[in-house]
């Protein structure tokens, strides 16, 4: 990431001051923490649509089951 620029202003010099050491730090946590919970959600979704896939296989399993037992009780009885 690029550092932001530093204001040079004439006669004083540059100083860090703690406080703003600390939201700097704060900002840099929140940021590493809302990375992670993305990666994690991108995760998640990427399991629920294995998940879901695999509900659908099973769903036209059961129903081509259904299917294949109803065609072969009527062709037993129109024989």
């Amino acid at each position: 990431m690029s550092e932001p620029k530093e204001i040079r202003r004439y006669g004083f010099e540059s100083f860090d001051c703690a406080p703003a050491l600390r939201l700097e730090a704060h900002e840099r946590v929140s940021r590493l923490q809302i990375d992670g919970l993305k990666e994690r959600i991108a995760r998640h979704e990427a399991t629920i649509e294995r998940l879901e896939k695999r509900l659908w296989l099973t769903v036209y399993g059961v129903v081509g089951v259904v299917l294949a037992e109803a065609f072969q009780s009527f062709v037993l009885q129109a024989s």
